[in-house]
């Protein structure tokens, strides 16, 4: 869990594949975040997370189904999809984290989901 937390506190925004071997909608997510990852190259880091194998780290983020997609930087959530999803709302939700530029101080509070 201490190299999730590393990841996930990086300045680099990481998108979260939450799935399980059993999902059959999971099943359908790799080609979508192999195209993201060809798009977007170095700008984000894509994780895979089984829920199964990974529980704390699932009860950690309050994954309650699967595939559950989510995007964070320096450990602050800024998107949240609890079913399959589309290649452009990635796209959509990415362009959006981009335009706030990441200027938040240590001291910022933000409490709510950025959801484009």
């Amino acid at each position: 869990m201490s190299k999730f937390n590393e990841i996930i506190n990086s300045d680099i925004p990481v998108l979260i594949d939450f799935s399980a071997h059993w999902c059959q909608p999971c099943k359908m997510m790799p080609p979508i975040l192999k195209e993201v990852k060809k798009q977007l190259g170095d700008k984000i880091r894509i994780l895979k997370i089984d829920v199964d194998k990974n529980p704390s780290i699932a009860q950690k983020h309050q994954i309650q189904s699967v595939p559950t997609m989510m995007v964070l930087k320096m450990e602050i959530l800024y998107f949240a999809n609890r079913e399959l999803c589309k290649l452009s709302r990635l796209y959509k939700c990415y362009s959006n984290l981009l335009k706030l530029n990441f200027c938040f101080k240590n001291t910022d509070v933000i409490s709510s989901i950025k959801n484009p």
